[in-house]
């Protein structure tokens, strides 16, 4: 397609449908998914988790979740945003542990990076792909192993404007009782704390 920078405001789908290769991961342990994406030209970054499933099986491991996002923002922070990337964190957590909370942290078993702007330049502004995911250097796999890869697909769609003035209205009403912008910095257009989380949080969580 050849675009640069994505709308002033724009939908933005991201779904994990899968994952395989799994040779990394232990019988005891659960599999979740991390994302991280760049909140408009601020340094902030948002964190996003698939729900944790039980070790992978003999049919492997499947998702099918997806996260749907609504963002606006100044030319600056459209221009900041199509220069970053979407990282991928393959991730493993032990079901049960003699330590307790603290031998369940979770772990990375690999890690992988999108560009908006491969998604900006593809037909229709959407790809499907597995992403392999790079194991950290701590991590070895066996002479023949295969690096974990989990399948995903990024769109992004122009607003609908309408529901975009809605919402500007809303916050711009919001201002006038506060005189202050309540979005903690995140170098978008209009969010409201309201809006804000819903954004950096939960970002409208749902099953495809």
């Amino acid at each position: 397609m050849g675009a640069s920078t994505p709308p002033s405001s724009f939908s933005c789908e991201i779904r994990i449908a899968e994952a395989k290769n799994m040779d990394l991961v232990q019988p005891s342990d659960a599999v979740f998914v991390r994302l991280y994406l760049s909140a408009g030209n601020s340094n902030q970054k948002i964190q996003l988790n698939t729900r944790e499933l039980p070790s992978p099986s003999s049919s492997g491991l499947r998702w099918n979740e997806s996260f749907s996002l609504e963002c606006t923002g100044s030319e600056d922070s459209m221009k900041s945003l199509s220069q970053a990337s979407v990282v991928f964190e393959l991730r493993t957590r032990s079901r049960s542990s003699i330590l307790g909370p603290i031998g369940r942290r979770s772990k990375v078993v690999g890690r992988a990076e999108v560009p908006w702007k491969t998604v900006l330049e593809s037909p229709g502004m959407e790809v499907e792909t597995w992403a392999r995911m790079a194991p950290p250097s701590r991590r070895r796999l066996s002479e023949d192993g295969k690096p974990p890869s989990v399948r995903i697909a990024m769109r992004l769609r122009a607003a609908d404007m309408a529901d975009v003035d809605v919402r500007k209205t809303t916050r711009e009403a919001r201002l006038k009782k506060t005189e202050e912008c309540e979005c903690d910095g995140c170098g978008l257009g209009f969010c409201s704390r309201e809006d804000y989380d819903v954004f950096a949080l939960a970002a409208a969580f749902e099953a495809f």
